[in-house]
């Protein structure tokens, strides 16, 4: 704890010092709330420690090995490549999440948040207990009160599949993963969600054979079939072997790693690793911390919000935000800072906007990356929207050339209307992205955004070049 007499009655009390809860905390202090954050394990949650930022870290080294690749066989570069030094690797990862902890530690502290070590548990709408972490108060539980509102901000944990049950070692999660002390030599990594995907490029630029196994006929199932098929083959050049419409039937530990039985279209065979990544999914934390007692609802362990615009509980004055939300929430860590803001301005009296979830960016940081917003061509047709759609290869304009990774932009908009989706392959595309967010956010016509100059040469010409097509004043795009 923070102090040796702290307060016991807030505004605010936060259950979770994740991303959508620490963003509850800090937009409530700026607006002169008194707020308590409860943290049993450490501040900065799943996306801090063992997710967004260290898998980031990691995937920003590969990069880098990618790049050195590329400039003795691209470009004449000689090098002398001799391997990674899985230690220092480590560290520098752990270096960069421990600054931004330490960091985002402070930002409360300075702010005036009230930091709370220990396990949270609702006793009432209005009262959470807190049993202390560290053996403070006697180790008995401290009683703490919300005059406007609770925020349960509790966060997720990695799925598991029957027979693939982690043990840390050679059945893993990404919460291991983020934080290994050792790259595989070998990996079959179970899900070709974003998770799967940035971990099956990260560990093949350091030089591992890559497995992919996917149960549906697709990677980034969730993604515009396009932008699926374009990162499919980015993945297979990259000489990833990649099994769609398949399952891990069965799993025997050999004492080196794993040898697994994939069963799918191609028929049965045995995948040897020394590592086996389960990237299948999260599931909301939600059991044990009273909810139930309360009469929350839940759905499927998510807890489902009464009022989505205020992402307010069937129990007034619970509030909820982050991963516990069930679709049409992302389980993003961008989208539940907009969570934690808005409700920060609900209990603070203001009237903000509700969060358009069609209109938050996705992003998957793999090696090639993947963006998209808005609505993909599929939706809008079922939808029973007359769509126009234009697809850019990357490689038709000179920066993208001049990377040389392939890659594309598909444009979906209404016919004679606004633009509808943005979807990206390629390198740094989801730096991208927030261009196509204000186009589906606001429902730009494609002749609006024409008008809009991209700089040449950059990565972002080719949305220019793409929109300039929809809106009948083609530039360099050939015709088809």
């Amino acid at each position: 704890m923070t102090g040796t007499e702290q307060k016991s009655e807030f505004d605010v009390v936060v259950l979770g010092g994740g991303t959508g809860g620490y963003s509850v905390a800090l937009r409530a202090r700026g607006l002169g709330l008194e707020v308590a954050l409860v943290e049993r394990d450490v501040i900065g949650g799943t996306c801090l420690h063992r997710g967004c930022i260290p898998s980031k870290a990691l995937l920003h080294a590969a990069e880098i090995m990618d790049s050195i690749e590329e400039g003795g066989r691209r470009w004449g570069i000689s090098t002398k490549l001799k391997g990674v030094d899985s230690s220092t690797l480590a560290a520098t990862r752990d270096d960069i999440v421990e600054r931004n902890y330490k960091g985002l530690v402070e930002h409360l502290r300075h702010d005036g948040v009230e930091l709370f070590h220990g396990t949270g548990r609702l006793t009432s709408p209005r009262t959470v207990a807190v049993v202390p972490a560290d053996g403070a108060a006697g180790g008995g539980e401290v009683q703490l009160s919300a005059r406007r509102g609770v925020v349960v901000a509790t966060g997720s944990t990695p799925r598991s599949l029957p027979g693939l049950e982690p043990d840390g070692e050679t059945i893993v999660t990404s919460d291991e993963a983020t934080r290994a002390k050792r790259l595989p030599e070998s990996v079959l990594i179970v899900g070709a969600g974003a998770i799967g995907l940035e971990f099956a490029t990260l560990y093949r630029a350091f030089g591992a054979e890559v497995t992919v196994v996917e149960a549906l006929d697709s990677p980034l199932p969730g993604e515009d079939p396009d932008i699926s098929q374009e990162i499919g083959r980015a993945l297979r050049r990259k000489g990833i072997a990649l099994h769609l419409a398949s399952q891990v039937a069965d799993v025997e530990r050999d004492g080196g790693g794993a040898v697994a039985l994939v069963r799918g279209k191609e028929g049965e065979q045995r995948v040897k690793a020394q590592m086996v990544l389960v990237a299948v999914g999260r599931a909301p934390v939600a059991d044990g911390i009273g909810l139930e007692e309360l009469g929350v609802r839940r759905e499927r362990g998510y807890v489902v919000p009464q009022d989505w615009g205020r992402l307010e509980t069937n129990v007034p004055g619970v509030h909820v935000v982050g991963d516990l939300l069930p679709p049409p929430s992302l389980a993003l860590a961008h989208a539940s800072f907009a969570e934690g803001m808005l409700v920060a301005e609900l209990l603070a009296g203001r009237a903000p906007a509700p969060i358009d979830y069609a209109n938050v960016p996705r992003a998957t940081y793999s090696l090639p990356e993947a963006a998209s917003v808005g609505l993909s061509e599929p939706e809008a047709r079922a939808r029973g929207v007359d769509v126009v759609v234009n697809r850019l290869p990357l490689m038709a304009i000179a920066k993208g050339f001049i990377y040389g990774q392939g890659g594309m932009v598909k444009v979906v908009a209404e016919r004679g209307g606004p633009v509808l989706g943005v979807h990206l392959v390629g390198p740094h595309v989801t730096e991208l992205i927030a261009e196509g967010m204000l186009m589906t956010a606001w429902e730009a016509l494609p002749s609006e955004v024409a008008e809009w100059i991209h700089p040449h040469p950059s990565l972002s010409e080719a949305v220019g070049e793409t929109l300039l097509t929809l809106a009948d004043r083609r530039l360099h795009q050939q015709s088809r």
